[in-house]
């Protein structure tokens, strides 16, 4: 079977592409520090334990699995922390991606998809984003994002890399199966945060800001649940397989909740009240961000089908309540 190197594939997102590409017929290759990601949740190929910035190690695991692509999610993805370190989000994700993209082209490994982020265009209020809106990255993690998908671009120039680039906002959902989900520490997602004060395992969820130009107050957001994202990476890999070329793609619903309607929607999902207090507001964080996904749908035949908020919730309810939902390291 064909072989696609999954960089962060430990992680939440990165073991649920694991999980779809194997289920479409490749073998995936995680490659993964471990820093955030776990062990138990590469169950779908071979594990390689290694850092983005360390070449030589690179180096060795193209020359071990050959792999025809590069799924690439692993990243720092803090907004506070972007902006109180920038340098680490620089030195981890711009430096790390840049030596990925020179490995795999060593390694003729020149079909590479990126996992960006909507966070490169900023705040633009009342408008849903698409691949042609102005950016303008309000942190140091949307301006690193920028600056891989720049370096994409100018490899593709020099080397016929060929690069597929996704961006989206928040991911929510596990897995229907129950297999994998999402589980983080410290956990910063809004979502399992807010289950987590629903079942006691904190006292309660801290809403960032309730003054925002929004109706209620709290900033909005795109969802999409993270099997409808990880379905575009596997079509993004056969779009390059059948040599479409580089392409840009946004991924969202073109819908955004505030964080107060996903307190409503889990409440009444869970059927359990939420215990909120609220803070200040985050430095880094824009007012409302929506994107739209018409590209992809047209151009992919993207169907974000279960990116539905009770659905989204469900799931990761689901998940949050089973008995493997913790992973050790």
């Amino acid at each position: 079977m064909t072989n696609i190197l999954v960089t962060g594939g430990a992680g939440y997102i990165g073991s649920h592409a694991c999980k779809v590409l194997a289920a479409a017929g490749y073998t995936p290759v995680t490659y993964d520090n471990l820093a955030t990601g776990w062990r138990d949740a590469v169950k779908y190929g071979p594990l390689e334990v290694g850092e983005l910035t360390d070449r030589d190690r690179l180096d060795e695991v193209f020359a071990a699995y050959r792999p025809a692509a590069v799924m690439h999610f692993a990243a720092l993805s803090l907004v506070g922390e972007s902006m109180a370190d920038p340098g680490k989000y620089w030195r981890n994700n711009v430096q790390g991606s840049l030596a990925l993209i020179e490995a795999a082209i060593a390694a003729q490994c020149l079909d590479f998809v990126f996992s960006s982020t909507c966070a490169v265009y900023g705040d633009h209020d009342g408008v849903v984003l698409d691949e042609n809106s102005p950016q303008a990255p309000l942190n140091s993690y949307g301006a690193s994002k920028r600056a891989i998908e720049d370096m994409l671009g100018n490899f593709g120039q020099s080397h016929g890399l060929n690069s597929v680039i996704f961006r989206y906002f928040n991911v929510a959902g596990a897995d229907p199966d129950g297999e994998i989900g999402e589980f983080h520490q410290p956990e910063t997602h809004l979502i399992p945060l807010m289950l987590d004060a629903i079942d006691g395992k904190r006292d309660a969820l801290t809403v960032f800001g309730t003054d925002y130009d929004t109706p209620d107050g709290t900033c909005i957001r795109d969802y999409v649940h993270v099997m409808d994202l990880v379905d575009a990476h596997v079509l993004g890999v056969k779009w390059l397989e059948e040599g479409k070329g580089s392409r840009v793609f946004c991924l969202g619903t073109g819908t955004g909740f505030s964080v107060r309607e996903v307190i409503e929607q889990s409440g009444k999902v869970t059927n359990r009240e939420v215990p909120v207090v609220e803070g200040d507001r985050r430095p880094g964080d824009a007012v409302k961000l929506v994107s739209g996904s018409r590209r992809a749908r047209e151009e992919l035949g993207w169907e974000p089908k279960r990116s539905v908020m009770q659905t989204m919730v469900a799931d990761a309810w689901r998940w949050h309540q089973n008995d493997g939902a913790h992973y050790s390291a």
